[in-house]
């Protein structure tokens, strides 16, 4: 029952779910904000602000429905008991500020269940829109959870640098104006980059591979002036579940360190399809990060050439 429209209350609100991982592992994930892109379809990016007493500040950058928003959260964590504590606050989000809790409790060794409580002091509209975004979240969290578990072997990270002997500010604009890519990249055939809000930036692009395949992907990206840009894929080559990374640029004594890091989940369903019925994991992993690396890397290189000739 909603309250009457205009009227302040205070609302609690508890749904659960059953996920086939072990409350380790789902506490794990959970409280591991570098999970999240992984875990949480809509989470683009999360950055710790602060460290706190038992826990930390974070902010979140997520799209839902088409729509980028923002927010923050303490969290305030209890390993011992399972249990994560929040208060979520943002313009942007429904109902906020909003506390409550992450409780996960063990059902067998391979089994677990995970209950999300949130109480919301807001007009009746908001409190029923917080109660139907629990569930969806809990809904979508089930299967996320279960297939990262399931699938470990399938995701692997790896890392690109080049050193530059130029300025952490000219090589972060290189990588940062991608709608310049197309006249600047040779790999990439199309571009189109929109920013809304500021520091949230959506990127569509076709890229060819060095078999002469064109991929299409949209990307949304998280600014981070001069010294990082995050992002995820939302629209995936085939061979990909989930693809998300992160350029950092780190001046030092030789001038700047800039790398591109990239986590990847395969898609075992499609390797027969696009490498052929004999084709297996282990040849999946080497084809993509083959053409991961050596697009990023040519992005480095043409970086260097851009920034070290601004410096002469």
């Amino acid at each position: 029952m909603s309250a009457s429209p205009g009227t302040s209350t205070s609302k609690a609100v508890e749904h659960e779910i059953v996920v086939s991982a072990p409350a380790t592992t789902v506490y794990r994930l959970l409280s591991k904000v570098a999970n999240w892109p992984r875990i949480y379809p809509s989470v683009v990016h999360v950055d710790q602000v602060e460290p706190l007493t038992r826990g930390e500040r974070i902010q979140v950058w997520e799209v839902v429905d088409g729509e980028a928003r923002t927010w923050t959260s303490a969290r305030v964590f209890d390993p011992y008991g399972l249990r994560i504590d929040f208060q979520d606050e943002g313009p942007g989000l429904p109902g906020a500020p909003l506390e409550g809790a992450w409780v996960i409790e063990s059902r067998s060794a391979t089994e677990s269940t995970v209950r999300l409580r949130r109480t919301s002091r807001a007009t009746g509209d908001a409190i029923e829109e917080v109660d139907r975004r629990s569930r969806a979240e809990l809904a979508a969290l089930k299967p996320q959870l279960e297939f990262v578990h399931a699938a470990a072997e399938l995701s692997f990270s790896f890392t690109d640098t080049v050193q530059i002997d130029g300025a952490a500010e000219d090589v972060y604009d290189f990588v940062n104006d991608a709608q310049r890519w197309q006249e600047r990249l040779p790999h990439v055939a199309r571009v189109r980059l929109t920013e809304e809000p500021p520091g949230l930036q959506t990127l569509e692009m076709d890229t060819q591979a060095a078999d002469g395949s064109t991929h299409t992907t949209t990307s949304y990206r998280v600014t981070f002036p001069h010294r990082a840009i995050a992002y995820k894929q939302f629209t995936l080559p085939a061979l990909m579940t989930l693809h998300t990374g992160v350029w950092t640029f780190k001046g030092d004594a030789e001038g700047t360190a800039a790398s591109s890091q990239h986590t990847v989940v395969l898609n075992t369903d499609n390797i027969a399809k696009v490498l052929g019925p004999d084709a297996d994991v282990a040849q999946a992993r080497d084809y993509v990060r083959t053409a991961l690396s050596t697009n990023s890397t040519a992005t480095l290189r043409l970086a260097k050439e851009y920034a070290e000739q601004r410096r002469r």
